[in-house]
Protein backbone atom coordinates (compact mmCIF):
# COMPACT_ATOMS: atom_id res chain seq x y z
CA UNK A 1 0.00 0.00 0.00
CA UNK A 2 1.32 3.45 -0.90
CA UNK A 3 1.61 5.38 2.36
CA UNK A 4 1.52 8.76 0.62
CA UNK A 5 -1.96 8.10 -0.75
CA UNK A 6 -3.25 7.44 2.74
CA UNK A 7 -2.22 10.75 4.26
CA UNK A 8 -5.38 12.23 2.76
CA UNK A 9 -8.29 12.23 5.21
CA UNK A 10 -6.43 12.34 8.53
CA UNK A 11 -3.76 14.38 10.26
CA UNK A 12 -1.23 12.18 12.03
CA UNK A 13 -1.08 8.47 12.64
CA UNK A 14 -0.84 7.74 16.37
CA UNK A 15 0.08 4.39 17.90
CA UNK A 16 -1.23 4.07 21.47
CA UNK A 17 0.00 1.22 23.66
CA UNK A 18 -2.35 0.45 26.53
CA UNK A 19 -5.19 1.69 24.34
CA UNK A 20 -7.87 -0.32 26.15
CA UNK A 21 -7.06 1.27 29.49
CA UNK A 22 -8.46 4.32 31.24
CA UNK A 23 -6.14 6.97 29.82
CA UNK A 24 -5.48 5.19 26.53
CA UNK A 25 -9.13 4.83 25.54
CA UNK A 26 -9.95 8.41 26.58
CA UNK A 27 -7.01 9.71 24.56
CA UNK A 28 -7.96 7.59 21.53
CA UNK A 29 -11.46 9.09 21.41
CA UNK A 30 -10.10 12.62 21.62
CA UNK A 31 -7.56 12.00 18.85
CA UNK A 32 -10.17 10.46 16.60
CA UNK A 33 -12.47 13.44 17.17
CA UNK A 34 -9.62 15.65 15.95
CA UNK A 35 -9.23 13.58 12.77
CA UNK A 36 -6.07 11.66 13.65
CA UNK A 37 -5.70 8.01 12.72
CA UNK A 38 -5.27 5.84 15.83
CA UNK A 39 -3.81 2.36 16.06
CA UNK A 40 -4.29 0.79 19.47
CA UNK A 41 -2.27 -2.02 21.04
CA UNK A 42 -3.33 -3.80 24.24
CA UNK A 43 -3.12 -7.32 25.65
CA UNK A 44 -6.19 -7.15 27.95
CA UNK A 45 -4.21 -8.41 30.95
CA UNK A 46 -6.08 -9.35 34.11
CA UNK A 47 -4.66 -6.70 36.46
CA UNK A 48 -8.30 -5.64 36.58
CA UNK A 49 -11.30 -7.03 34.72
CA UNK A 50 -10.53 -7.45 30.99
CA UNK A 51 -14.28 -7.00 30.45
CA UNK A 52 -13.93 -3.32 31.36
CA UNK A 53 -11.12 -2.93 28.83
CA UNK A 54 -13.16 -4.62 26.11
CA UNK A 55 -15.97 -2.17 26.90
CA UNK A 56 -13.53 0.73 26.46
CA UNK A 57 -12.54 -0.56 23.03
CA UNK A 58 -16.20 -0.97 22.08
CA UNK A 59 -16.84 2.66 23.03
CA UNK A 60 -13.94 3.78 20.83
CA UNK A 61 -15.30 1.70 17.96
CA UNK A 62 -18.65 3.48 18.32
CA UNK A 63 -17.28 7.03 18.58
CA UNK A 64 -16.85 9.80 16.02
CA UNK A 65 -14.42 8.99 13.17
CA UNK A 66 -14.25 5.34 14.24
CA UNK A 67 -13.28 4.46 10.65
CA UNK A 68 -9.85 5.93 11.53
CA UNK A 69 -9.38 3.43 14.39
CA UNK A 70 -7.60 0.10 14.13
CA UNK A 71 -7.08 -2.13 17.14
CA UNK A 72 -4.40 -4.82 17.42
CA UNK A 73 -4.43 -7.22 20.36
CA UNK A 74 -0.90 -7.97 21.47
CA UNK A 75 1.79 -7.69 24.14
CA UNK A 76 4.46 -4.99 24.12
CA UNK A 77 6.98 -7.62 25.25
CA UNK A 78 6.52 -9.57 22.01
CA UNK A 79 8.36 -8.34 18.93
CA UNK A 80 5.73 -9.86 16.63
CA UNK A 81 2.91 -7.90 18.32
CA UNK A 82 4.83 -4.63 18.17
CA UNK A 83 5.90 -5.19 14.56
CA UNK A 84 2.28 -5.88 13.57
CA UNK A 85 1.05 -2.52 14.80
CA UNK A 86 4.07 -0.61 13.47
CA UNK A 87 3.71 -2.14 10.01
CA UNK A 88 -0.01 -1.35 10.04
CA UNK A 89 0.80 2.28 10.87
CA UNK A 90 3.29 2.45 8.00
CA UNK A 91 0.53 1.31 5.63
CA UNK A 92 -1.24 4.57 6.40
CA UNK A 93 1.56 7.10 6.86
CA UNK A 94 5.20 7.84 6.28
CA UNK A 95 7.45 7.33 9.34
CA UNK A 96 7.75 11.10 9.91
CA UNK A 97 3.96 11.37 10.33
CA UNK A 98 3.71 8.63 12.99
CA UNK A 99 3.90 9.17 16.76
CA UNK A 100 4.20 6.42 19.34
CA UNK A 101 2.40 7.18 22.62
CA UNK A 102 3.51 4.57 25.14
CA UNK A 103 0.95 4.25 27.94
CA UNK A 104 1.06 0.48 28.50
CA UNK A 105 2.50 -0.57 31.85
CA UNK A 106 1.95 -2.67 34.88
CA UNK A 107 0.52 -0.04 37.22
CA UNK A 108 0.15 0.25 40.97
CA UNK A 109 2.59 0.80 43.80
CA UNK A 110 1.55 -1.98 46.19
CA UNK A 111 1.18 -4.76 43.58
CA UNK A 112 4.67 -3.95 42.28
CA UNK A 113 6.13 -4.98 45.65
CA UNK A 114 4.59 -8.45 45.24
CA UNK A 115 5.49 -8.97 41.57
CA UNK A 116 8.76 -7.12 40.93
CA UNK A 117 9.89 -9.39 38.08
CA UNK A 118 6.64 -8.88 36.17
CA UNK A 119 6.84 -5.11 36.61
CA UNK A 120 10.41 -5.09 35.39
CA UNK A 121 9.57 -7.32 32.43
CA UNK A 122 6.65 -5.19 31.23
CA UNK A 123 7.69 -1.68 32.18
CA UNK A 124 11.38 -1.94 31.29
CA UNK A 125 11.59 -4.84 28.83
CA UNK A 126 8.41 -3.80 27.01
CA UNK A 127 9.63 -0.22 26.70
CA UNK A 128 12.94 -1.36 25.20
CA UNK A 129 11.05 -3.57 22.75
CA UNK A 130 9.00 -0.59 21.55
CA UNK A 131 12.03 1.65 21.21
CA UNK A 132 13.85 -1.03 19.23
CA UNK A 133 10.84 -1.07 16.90
CA UNK A 134 11.00 2.71 16.58
CA UNK A 135 14.65 2.38 15.59
CA UNK A 136 13.95 -0.44 13.12
CA UNK A 137 10.93 1.21 11.49
CA UNK A 138 12.39 4.73 11.60
CA UNK A 139 9.61 6.14 13.80
CA UNK A 140 11.21 9.26 15.28
CA UNK A 141 8.55 10.74 17.60
CA UNK A 142 7.65 9.22 20.93
CA UNK A 143 5.68 10.19 24.06
CA UNK A 144 6.35 8.17 27.21
CA UNK A 145 3.92 8.08 30.13
CA UNK A 146 5.83 8.29 33.39
CA UNK A 147 4.51 8.89 36.89
CA UNK A 148 4.63 11.24 39.83
CA UNK A 149 5.77 8.22 41.84
CA UNK A 150 9.34 8.77 40.58
CA UNK A 151 9.65 11.72 43.00
CA UNK A 152 9.45 9.39 46.03
CA UNK A 153 9.31 11.26 49.32
CA UNK A 154 11.10 14.36 48.06
CA UNK A 155 10.99 17.05 50.72
CA UNK A 156 10.70 19.96 48.29
CA UNK A 157 7.10 20.79 47.41
CA UNK A 158 5.87 21.18 44.70
CA UNK A 159 7.75 18.60 42.64
CA UNK A 160 9.67 20.14 39.76
CA UNK A 161 11.09 18.43 36.67
CA UNK A 162 14.50 19.68 37.85
CA UNK A 163 14.31 17.82 41.17
CA UNK A 164 16.47 14.71 41.72
CA UNK A 165 14.51 11.47 41.41
CA UNK A 166 17.16 8.99 42.49
CA UNK A 167 15.29 7.53 45.48
CA UNK A 168 12.05 5.88 44.35
CA UNK A 169 10.23 4.08 47.17
CA UNK A 170 8.44 1.37 45.18
CA UNK A 171 9.32 -1.08 42.43
CA UNK A 172 6.72 0.57 40.19
CA UNK A 173 8.39 3.96 40.64
CA UNK A 174 11.81 2.43 39.96
CA UNK A 175 10.58 0.90 36.70
CA UNK A 176 9.14 4.24 35.61
CA UNK A 177 12.39 6.04 36.38
CA UNK A 178 14.24 3.31 34.48
CA UNK A 179 11.85 3.81 31.57
CA UNK A 180 12.67 7.51 31.49
CA UNK A 181 16.41 6.77 31.37
CA UNK A 182 15.96 4.22 28.60
CA UNK A 183 13.84 6.65 26.58
CA UNK A 184 16.48 9.36 26.92
CA UNK A 185 19.19 6.91 25.86
CA UNK A 186 17.34 5.88 22.70
CA UNK A 187 16.46 9.51 21.95
CA UNK A 188 20.11 10.51 21.92
CA UNK A 189 21.47 7.38 20.25
CA UNK A 190 18.94 7.16 17.44
CA UNK A 191 17.44 10.69 17.17
CA UNK A 192 14.00 9.59 18.38
CA UNK A 193 12.40 12.83 19.57
CA UNK A 194 10.94 12.01 22.96
CA UNK A 195 8.59 13.76 25.35
CA UNK A 196 8.28 12.27 28.84
CA UNK A 197 5.08 13.14 30.73
CA UNK A 198 4.83 12.53 34.46
CA UNK A 199 1.15 11.95 35.28
CA UNK A 200 -0.19 12.86 38.73
CA UNK A 201 -3.03 10.60 40.01
CA UNK A 202 -5.37 10.70 37.05
CA UNK A 203 -9.08 10.16 37.74
CA UNK A 204 -12.41 10.43 35.95
CA UNK A 205 -14.80 8.25 33.91
CA UNK A 206 -13.29 4.81 33.09
CA UNK A 207 -10.83 5.09 35.99
CA UNK A 208 -9.33 1.77 37.09
CA UNK A 209 -11.48 0.15 39.81
CA UNK A 210 -8.51 -0.36 42.14
CA UNK A 211 -7.82 3.38 42.44
CA UNK A 212 -9.03 5.39 45.42
CA UNK A 213 -11.83 7.51 43.97
CA UNK A 214 -13.38 4.61 42.07
CA UNK A 215 -12.95 2.14 44.93
CA UNK A 216 -14.28 4.48 47.61
CA UNK A 217 -17.31 5.46 45.51
CA UNK A 218 -18.20 1.83 44.82
CA UNK A 219 -17.79 0.69 48.42
CA UNK A 220 -19.73 3.59 49.94
CA UNK A 221 -22.63 3.02 47.53
CA UNK A 222 -22.60 -0.73 48.23
CA UNK A 223 -22.34 -0.33 52.03
CA UNK A 224 -18.92 -1.96 52.12
CA UNK A 225 -16.07 -1.09 54.45
CA UNK A 226 -13.22 0.89 52.93
CA UNK A 227 -9.67 0.40 54.14
CA UNK A 228 -7.74 3.62 54.67
CA UNK A 229 -3.99 3.33 55.23
CA UNK A 230 -2.29 5.77 57.56
CA UNK A 231 -3.95 8.68 59.34
CA UNK A 232 -5.79 10.05 56.29
CA UNK A 233 -3.48 13.06 56.03
CA UNK A 234 -1.50 11.86 53.00
CA UNK A 235 -2.14 14.13 50.02
CA UNK A 236 -2.49 13.50 46.31
CA UNK A 237 -2.49 15.87 43.35
CA UNK A 238 -5.60 14.56 41.58
CA UNK A 239 -5.74 15.35 37.86
CA UNK A 240 -8.93 15.01 35.84
CA UNK A 241 -8.74 12.82 32.75
CA UNK A 242 -9.76 15.58 30.30
CA UNK A 243 -6.91 17.77 31.54
CA UNK A 244 -4.37 14.96 31.16
CA UNK A 245 -5.62 14.15 27.65
CA UNK A 246 -5.35 17.84 26.80
CA UNK A 247 -1.76 17.80 28.05
CA UNK A 248 -0.93 14.82 25.83
CA UNK A 249 -2.49 16.57 22.83
CA UNK A 250 -0.34 19.62 23.54
CA UNK A 251 2.73 17.37 23.70
CA UNK A 252 1.80 16.00 20.26
CA UNK A 253 1.54 19.57 18.97
CA UNK A 254 4.99 20.25 20.41
CA UNK A 255 6.48 17.95 17.76
CA UNK A 256 5.21 20.33 15.10
CA UNK A 257 6.84 23.41 16.64
CA UNK A 258 10.35 22.63 15.32
CA UNK A 259 11.86 22.28 18.79
CA UNK A 260 15.53 21.35 18.57
CA UNK A 261 15.38 19.39 21.86
CA UNK A 262 15.75 15.66 21.36
CA UNK A 263 14.19 14.89 24.76
CA UNK A 264 11.84 16.90 26.98
CA UNK A 265 10.18 16.28 30.35
CA UNK A 266 6.94 17.72 31.75
CA UNK A 267 4.69 17.29 34.78
CA UNK A 268 0.97 16.90 34.09
CA UNK A 269 -0.84 17.48 37.37
CA UNK A 270 -3.66 19.47 38.87
CA UNK A 271 -1.38 21.52 41.11
CA UNK A 272 -3.68 21.43 44.15
CA UNK A 273 -3.20 18.38 46.43
CA UNK A 274 -5.98 17.23 48.72
CA UNK A 275 -5.74 15.16 51.91
CA UNK A 276 -7.19 11.65 51.79
CA UNK A 277 -9.67 12.25 54.62
CA UNK A 278 -10.99 15.36 52.86
CA UNK A 279 -11.38 13.44 49.61
CA UNK A 280 -13.48 10.82 51.39
CA UNK A 281 -15.62 13.55 52.95
CA UNK A 282 -16.21 15.08 49.50
CA UNK A 283 -17.34 11.73 48.12
CA UNK A 284 -19.61 11.21 51.15
CA UNK A 285 -21.26 14.60 50.58
CA UNK A 286 -21.83 13.96 46.90
CA UNK A 287 -23.29 10.51 47.57
CA UNK A 288 -25.15 11.74 50.69
CA UNK A 289 -23.91 8.67 52.47
CA UNK A 290 -21.27 8.01 55.14
CA UNK A 291 -18.31 5.74 54.58
CA UNK A 292 -17.56 2.84 56.90
CA UNK A 293 -13.80 3.11 57.40
CA UNK A 294 -11.34 0.49 58.55
CA UNK A 295 -8.22 2.39 59.52
CA UNK A 296 -5.01 0.53 58.71
CA UNK A 297 -1.29 1.20 59.32
CA UNK A 298 0.79 3.00 56.71
CA UNK A 299 1.77 0.88 53.73
CA UNK A 300 5.36 0.67 52.56
CA UNK A 301 5.86 2.28 49.16
CA UNK A 302 3.12 4.89 49.65
CA UNK A 303 4.17 8.51 49.20
CA UNK A 304 3.17 11.08 51.80
CA UNK A 305 2.31 13.71 49.20
CA UNK A 306 2.32 14.33 45.47
CA UNK A 307 2.21 17.89 44.20
CA UNK A 308 3.06 19.00 40.67
CA UNK A 309 4.90 22.14 39.72
CA UNK A 310 3.22 22.70 36.34
CA UNK A 311 4.88 26.02 35.52
CA UNK A 312 7.12 24.45 32.86
CA UNK A 313 4.31 22.54 31.14
CA UNK A 314 2.17 25.69 31.25
CA UNK A 315 4.91 27.89 29.82
CA UNK A 316 6.10 25.59 27.04
CA UNK A 317 3.12 23.35 26.25
CA UNK A 318 0.34 25.74 27.21
CA UNK A 319 -1.01 23.14 29.64
CA UNK A 320 -3.69 24.63 31.89
CA UNK A 321 -5.78 22.16 33.92
CA UNK A 322 -9.28 23.51 34.34
CA UNK A 323 -11.24 20.85 36.26
CA UNK A 324 -11.24 21.31 40.03
CA UNK A 325 -11.64 18.26 42.26
CA UNK A 326 -15.25 19.09 43.23
CA UNK A 327 -16.35 19.25 39.59
CA UNK A 328 -14.26 16.23 38.60
CA UNK A 329 -15.72 14.10 41.40
CA UNK A 330 -19.25 15.06 40.34
CA UNK A 331 -18.51 14.00 36.76
CA UNK A 332 -16.96 10.72 37.86
CA UNK A 333 -19.84 9.86 40.20
CA UNK A 334 -22.42 10.67 37.51
CA UNK A 335 -20.58 8.34 35.12
CA UNK A 336 -20.29 5.61 37.75
CA UNK A 337 -23.99 5.74 38.65
CA UNK A 338 -25.00 5.62 34.99
CA UNK A 339 -22.76 2.60 34.39
CA UNK A 340 -24.11 0.88 37.49
CA UNK A 341 -27.68 1.46 36.28
CA UNK A 342 -26.90 0.04 32.82
CA UNK A 343 -25.24 -3.11 34.19
CA UNK A 344 -28.01 -3.97 36.67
Amino acid sequence: MDASNNLIGHKRTIIITGCAGFIGSSLAERLLSENHRVLGLDNFNNFYSPKLKHQNIEEIQNCKNNHLFLFVEGDIRKKSSVDNVFRAALNFSSPDNIILIHLAAMAGVRPSLKKPFLYSDVNIGGTINLLEACKEHKINKHIFASSSSVYGNNKKIPFSEEDPVDCPISVYAATKKSGELICNTYAHLYSIKTIILRFFTVYGPRQRPDLAIHKFTQKIIDNQTISVFGDGKSKRDYTYIDDVVDGVIKAIDRFGNNSSNISELYNLGGGDPIALHLLIEMIERKLRKKAVINWQPDQIGDMKITCADISKSHLILGYTPSTQIEEGLSKFIAWYLEKKKITK
